[in-house]
């Protein structure tokens, strides 16, 4: 009984230990990029930027549909320095290909976007393009649930 207490404590203490390391780590990367986006809005801020110019874009390749390998779909998002721009997103299969175009208001998207769309928007935001993959972890902006009330 008391052995099995203790094992119980250790396996309790070694999972908790991996926690503390996990999200240690976590709030390491969520802060340097905290520290990046604050420097590139100061650059904004400061005059030293032109604020209609384009200056943030990141790229996306995928496989949108399951008949079409290759990464040949792909989602591009084009900002300027405070937020604005487009996503444009290409679905491209054996007999068709779709293009969408989604507008970004300050930085957030006006409809909702699919997640090769949200993960091109939040490199564009965050100066990591031009070519990023879904598996770069990026800071999540929360901004999925603000699209439907904009016009």
């Amino acid at each position: 009984m008391l052995v099995t207490v203790a094992v119980a404590g250790l396996v309790a203490g070694v999972v908790g230990l991996s926690i503390a390391v996990v999200a240690h780590n976590r709030v390491n990367q969520v802060v340097d990029e905290c520290g990046h986006m604050l420097r590139r809005q100061l650059q904004v801020a400061g005059g030293t930027v032109d604020e209609c110019a384009l200056r943030d874009l990141a790229i996306v390749h995928y496989d949108a549909l399951k008949e079409m390998t290759g990464r040949r779909s792909f989602s591009l998002a084009l900002l300027n320095a405070v937020g604005d721009g487009v996503v444009i997103s290409s679905i491209n299969g054996r007999t068709e290909t779709r293009t969408y175009a989604k507008a970004v208001q300050a930085g957030h998207p006006v409809e909702r976007l699919s997640p090769e769309e949200n993960q091109a928007l939040r490199a564009a935001r965050l100066g990591k393009g031009p070519i990023v993959s879904m598996e770069d972890p990026l800071a999540d902006f929360g901004d999925e649930d603000r699209t439907s009330t904009r016009t």
